[in-house]
């Protein structure tokens, strides 16, 4: 299902993250030097120089190497990519965990930059902006009717640490315009969504990505609810492309024995690297539960199988994507990087997840589509896995390879969201445009509201349903909600306390008839 660009919301923390690529393992070892000696490589040197002196019309030579490494990668594997420069700096950002800003997220709402929200204790919330403002000009550059691109925005709200830039804000609720001057800062980009307790004594970690933050972050969230009394732990790496390896690892080594293996990788040369665990880990007791879905891809993966094949925790939700590849990156001049798989990476049983991809990069991503269609996604035994490989952990449980980790519970699809339709649009951007709009309309409505009145107010009332639904059927979708209401009313509500009172607040609604944390707490 695709929807117009239009109507998704831009977040200015997570739009940050985009180029990263669906099962990206930066695992990135210092970039040795190359030297070109072989005469197809120079012949290829020598086109690139003769067409840029010789041609007879002006030709971009640079756009003719980028198509001709693109070209050269996608005859590899699916995961061995060319990022431009662009999308490089945007990447190094999210994976970094942290930009130099003004703390907003923003969304283009017609022809304006509407703050959606400013990021708790941000220079923008201590400068006083507030949630609904539009931001008409950055200093003197015109920012409303325009028409601008994600990054030439984020470059005006963006610059050196510590740098003023001053603000024309037009305040709706007030109907007036105001100036603002904001102090650049360092804004982090939280991949730990959510920590919070699920029951007296279950605490529940949301991770959206592993960046260089991630285990810092993760750390953090664990002591703090354990404190709190939580004795066992669900990790949610549902829709979690993966990222850094060592991230990953380092989270795994909480929950491990000293010495218990949690992966390791095999090269061209055959040559092994094999990671274990140490003594440090701070949650080697307590009951474990790993949430994934057909989109936990590579460095979730490694989570997930080192837990599963060393019996210490359950494996719940669907089969993960099914990415065992390693990736190193080299950099150019131009700010361009190449990513290219140089090791295949194998769960503690000995077993590769990686999925097949001989058939082409088409074949590969459709395979993810296809399990829609066999049935997978709703059935445990429609799932397509090499049975012929198998392998045993510890304690004698048969787990597979060669696609993806199966888990130990399943949960399908149309338990956990009614439809797969309803699913995929309730977790788009979609949704949060709409919340955005009906908040727009009359924001005094929820202003003083706790969050228990707020949820009091919201589950009496479907005039926000209804909007939802003649908001989607205006927008061209022919999806009904009859059959779905109470689902789509919870995640209406849930939109609207994240845009209202933060993103922990979505996950406290959401969580509470999730149907994977049903499971685990069963």
């Amino acid at each position: 299902m695709k929807y117009s660009a239009k109507y998704l919301p831009i977040y200015i923390a997570f739009a940050l993250a985009v180029g990263v690529v669906l099962g990206g393992i930066l695992n990135f070892p210092s970039t040795p030097e190359y030297i070109v000696k072989n005469s197809s490589k120079n012949k290829l040197n020598k086109l690139i120089d003769f067409i840029d002196k010789e041609y007879v019309d002006n030709v971009n030579t640079d756009s003719i190497v980028n198509l001709t490494v693109d070209n050269i990668l996608a005859k590899l594997d699916p995961h061995s990519i060319y990022i431009p420069p662009s999308e490089q700096v945007e990447v190094a950002e999210s994976m970094k965990g942290n930009f130099v800003g003004i703390g907003v997220n923003f969304y283009m709402y017609k022809d304006s930059v509407a703050v959606i929200k400013p990021v708790a204790n941000g220079p923008s919330a201590k400068a006083g902006v507030e949630s609904g403002d539009r931001i008409l000009y950055a200093d003197k550059t015109k920012l409303f009717g325009r028409k601008l691109p994600s990054d030439s925005l984020f470059s005006k709200l963006k610059g050196a640490i510590g740098s003023d830039i001053e603000l024309t804000i037009y305040r709706k609720s007030e109907n007036k315009k105001i100036k603002i001057k904001i102090r650049r800062a360092v804004i982090p980009i939280k991949s730990v969504d959510a920590a919070l307790l699920v029951d007296q004594s279950t605490a529940y970690i949301k991770i959206n990505r592993f960046a260089e933050t991630t285990y810092s972050e993760f750390i953090y969230s664990l002591e703090k609810l354990k404190r709190q009394g939580a004795k066992s732990l669900i990790i949610d790496l549902r829709d979690n492309g993966g990222g850094y390896m060592e991230e990953a690892i380092a989270i795994a080594d909480e929950f491990l024995p000293n010495k218990q293996l949690i992966v390791f990788t095999k090269n061209k040369n055959g040559n092994i690297d094999k990671t274990f665990a140490t003594e440090k880990g701070s949650f080697e007791k307590g009951n474990i539960y790993v949430l994934i879905n057909e989109n936990s891809a590579s460095a979730s993966e490694i989570l997930a199988g080192a837990i599963q094949d060393n019996d210490r925790g359950t494996i719940v939700g669907r089969r993960s994507f099914g990415k065992g590849l390693v990736q190193r990156e080299m950099d150019f001049a131009d700010g361009s990087a190449v990513r290219l798989t140089i090791a295949r990476y194998y769960t503690p049983t000995g077993r590769s997840i990686q999925k097949p991809y001989g058939k082409g990069n088409d074949a590969y991503y459709k395979e993810s589509e296809s399990r829609i269609g066999n049935g997978e996604l709703y059935e445990k035994d429609s799932i397509k896995v090499l049975k012929t490989v198998k392998y045993k952990t510890k304690k004698g449980k048969t787990v597979y390879g060669g696609g993806g980790i199966v888990p130990d519970v399943f949960v399908p699809l149309e338990v956990e969201h009614g439809s797969e339709s309803t699913a995929y649009l309730l977790q788009s951007g979609i949704l949060g445009n709409f919340v955005f709009e009906q908040l727009d309309k009359d924001r005094k409505d929820f202003k003083g509201l706790t969050f228990e009145h707020f949820r009091g107010k919201m589950s009496q009332t479907d005039v926000y349903f209804k909007a939802f639904q003649n908001f989607i059927y205006g927008n061209g979708l022919n999806l009904n909600f009859g059959k779905s209401k109470e689902l789509v009313k919870r995640y209406l509500m849930a939109e609207f306390a994240r845009q209202l009172f933060g993103e922990s607040y979505y996950y406290q609604i959401v969580l509470k008839e999730d149907a994977m944390i049903k499971a685990v707490l069963k």
